[in-house]
């Protein structure tokens, strides 16, 4: 099998995935499994780890946002290594929601343990299921099977399916009937932006940072990753404003600066990549809609064109990025199927 064939197919077919989670979303029950915990009244903790971290800052946001409930994202780690700064009160109510694709990740198994000592109910959301299901009296399984070592349709249907929960608590129809436009939405981009994203690959960049504000500011930080774990690139993330105050001191002609832009921040982000443009930077522009100068401006532009909510774009921004980190590792004889030093779960000796 040629190089990349896994992960290449996984992304490619990623409308299909995301068609076969909504109908299985569609048809459950969603009250035994989280309708005693509304946000309303319990503050919702996700927690990851890696890719599975960002898809928790994802949905953390989804869930401030559309609920106006109290929701925050955590890193496994740091519930183990400094959990009083997780749990600062006993009289917070907290619904924890555990993020992992293999349902083997050692640090989540081990704040699932954690969580049972304290008597504490957490739901789990997993798409192979394993441990994690065992620890769990609340699981949600997504049907998603991944050969691949880095995440990609595992983590955009995870994050759709938090999504959707979101949006039945805030009961938001409108915002459901949203993400199931979003499988047939990308059937008609991928052709058209799939190989502008290959021939872009081409280029050789020393450095790469993406940039992002708002909740598409973890669609960013997983896009870099991804970048960095296809390609063995030196990949960085950042608030968008926040790489005027220093870190604009990289860019050149070897510097791929890419920006997933939204439309409530629309004027101040693109402003940033136009002066990033003027820099001598090479810039990667991803808009539900481009004004002209961004357009005319950047080195590879990608227009969504989405007739949904801004929020229920989140997923289809990061096709792009997962993409291009597959070609650039390609174009640098690597196998993006089995990155360097990296194992589909991560299991820490006890």
């Amino acid at each position: 099998m040629e190089h990349g064939a896994k992960t290449l197919r996984e992304i490619y077919s990623q409308p299909e995935v995301w068609r076969r989670c909504l109908h299985t979303l569609d048809r459950l029950d969603l009250e035994p499994l989280v309708g005693d915990k509304d946000p309303s009244t319990h503050e919702w903790l996700f927690v990851g780890c890696g890719t599975s971290y960002y898809l928790a800052q994802a949905a953390a946001a989804t869930f401030t946002t559309l609920t106006a409930g109290t929701a925050r994202a955590m890193p496994a780690s740091e519930i183990l290594l400094f959990p009083k700064l997780v749990f600062p009160s006993e009289r917070t109510a907290i619904f924890p929601v555990l993020i992992s694709r293999s349902g083997h990740t050692s640090e989540v198994l081990q704040v699932a343990e954690l969580l049972r000592q304290r008597g504490i109910e957490f739901l789990s959301v997993t798409c192979d299921g394993n441990e994690l299901t065992r620890l769990s009296m609340r699981t949600l399984k997504l049907p998603v099977t991944e050969e691949s070592t880095v995440m990609t349709s595992s983590f955009t249907s995870m994050l759709v399916a938090l999504q959707y929960i979101a949006a039945r608590f805030a009961k938001q129809n409108e915002f459901v009937d949203a993400l199931h436009s979003l499988p047939t939405a990308l059937d008609e981009l991928l052709p058209i932006y799939g190989p502008q994203v290959e021939q872009f690959a081409q280029r050789s960049f020393d450095d790469v940072a993406f940039l992002a504000q708002g909740a598409l500011y973890p669609i960013a930080s997983e896009t870099a990753l991804k970048i960095m774990e296809s390609s063995s690139s030196y990949s960085q993330f950042f608030h968008t404003l926040e790489f005027r105050h220093g870190p604009k001191s990289i860019v050149s002609e070897k510097v791929l600066v890419g920006a997933l832009l939204s439309e409530t921040g629309y004027k101040e982000e693109s402003a940033v990549l136009l002066e990033m443009k003027d820099l001598g930077g090479c810039t990667l522009a991803i808009a539900n809609q481009l004004s002209p100068e961004v357009r005319r401006s950047a080195d590879l532009a990608i227009e969504l064109d989405l007739r949904v909510p801004e929020l229920a774009r989140l997923v289809v921004y990061l096709i792009w990025g997962q993409l291009l980190g597959s070609h650039l590792g390609l174009r640098k004889g690597l196998n993006p199927d089995a990155p360097r030093h990296l194992s589909r779960v991560v299991t820490l000796a006890g």
